[in-house]
């Protein structure tokens, strides 16, 4: 089980304010792409499920590294997502002949691609794999430590691009999220940037064709 704070940030400045305010603490940027992998009936969307391949590297021809990622029953309140989530490396260049061909991604050897043929029904010759298409995602990585709760956190800032918009958020992984949610909202009030709870998650709002609260 995956758990996350999400914090919508209103607009673009309230980014680069936040980007600004963490600068010190920034340890490394994720330039990324992300493509989503259903059956042409939508069979796992239907199911509240999401296939994705992550590509990471500027150069959409020469990814430096790819995740292969499954992510089922997402819930999200009051800024807190749980979703169950696997995830596997892997080749890039596998995962662009993919990208180019999707119903090769059911002759991948991965224990994901299996549990998504053995519970779903997916990804063999009945219901062969279709790209979605997906967004693209900058992530600013922050080590950020707050010696009050005594936690160490990894934020991520995210600048998300949909071919509708775009939407920026603050994540950040944790085990305490009732600590965590405190500390983030502190530093926000901190460095005077507006936010809200994420009610929506990214593969929402690529599926909606809009942004989502």
């Amino acid at each position: 089980m995956e758990v996350e704070i999400k914090l919508r940030l209103s607009d673009a400045a309230a980014h680069r304010r936040l980007s600004t305010f963490l600068k010190p603490q920034l340890r490394r940027t994720h330039i990324q792409r992300n493509l989503f992998f259903d059956a042409a009936a939508r069979t796992l969307a239907a199911a509240t499920a999401a296939l994705r391949v992550r590509l990471y590297g500027p150069d959409d021809r020469a990814p430096v590294r790819a995740v292969l990622a499954l992510k089922r029953r997402p819930r999200l309140d009051a800024g807190v997502s749980r979703v169950e989530e696997v995830e596997e490396p892997l080749d890039p260049a596998l995962a662009l002949a993919c990208a180019d061909d999707p119903a090769r991604l059911g002759a991948v050897d991965s224990e994901i691609i299996r549990l998504v043929a053995a519970e779903y029904g997916v990804g063999g010759d009945a219901a062969p794999f279709v790209c979605l298409g997906g967004f693209r995602n900058t992530r600013s990585v922050f080590e950020h430590k707050d010696d009050s709760k005594g936690l160490g956190l990894v934020l991520e800032l995210d600048e998300t691009r949909f071919d509708f918009g775009t939407s920026y958020e603050l994540e950040c992984e944790t085990a305490e999220p009732d600590k965590a949610k405190e500390v983030l909202e502190r530093l926000l009030t901190d460095a005077g940037v507006p936010y809200e709870y994420s009610r929506s998650n990214k593969f929402g709002c690529f599926m909606a064709g809009k942004l989502l609260p």
